[in-house]
């Protein structure tokens, strides 16, 4: 069976699309309550910090395209995020590296990335506690996040290829209903926050 950790290395190596919804929970007992029902495998608690960068050539606001660096503890990540498709849930290509570990290495990333004319955008840190479930040959992550100066989500996700996506948002949103998640969220965290310093 899939753990968290085969989750994020099937992330990694594969051009997947990421089926996503997005939940803010005033109250986590009752979600977690659900977790410990379904035998969800409950991760350790990771301490995130994602750098957003804009393109110098292109509009990542009107193609809807994210590139991101991510700490996860030492570890660090790369990843471009594809536009995302016009359903219920978040659906949009994704494509994650990892690479060396160590602030190092992350300073001289972004360092680069702002040679060749990527501007920084803005960073978002969150603590996330991930869920892995396996459920009908099927993995998801359910993750709760603590983001700062938003407040507390809930994200369930799935990777699926082209031919099996219909099948996999269908999972999803079954999955985020047995959950008791409702009125899920498409806006990313970094849009959160920008439009919350827009409205400030």
């Amino acid at each position: 069976m899939p753990n968290i950790a085969d989750f994020y290395f099937y992330q990694r190596r594969s051009p997947m699309l990421e089926i996503e919804q997005k939940f803010r929970i005033p109250d986590q007992s009752q979600l977690l309550a659900q977790l410990e029902q379904i035998g969800a495998e409950q991760g350790a608690t990771l301490d995130q910090e994602d750098y957003y960068f804009a393109h110098p050539s292109r509009n990542f606001v009107e193609t809807d395209e994210a590139l991101r660096i991510r700490r996860i503890g030492t570890e660090n990540h790369i990843t471009y995020k594809g536009p995302k498709r016009a359903t219920v849930s978040k659906i949009r290509k994704e494509i994650e590296l990892a690479f060396e570990t160590g602030p190092e290495a992350l300073a001289q990333l972004k360092e680069m990335l702002e040679l060749l004319g990527f501007q920084p955008v803005r960073n978002v840190k969150k603590q996330r506690t991930p869920y892995s479930f396996h459920h009908e040959q099927r993995h998801f992550e359910i993750t709760i996040d603590e983001v700062e100066g938003l407040g507390t989500f809930a994200e369930v996700e799935t990777l699926a290829e082209e031919e099996e996506l219909e099948q996999a948002e269908a999972a999803v949103i079954q999955l985020a209903e047995q959950l008791g998640l409702s009125s899920p969220i498409r806006t990313s965290y970094l849009g959160m926050l920008m439009q919350q310093a827009e409205d400030s």
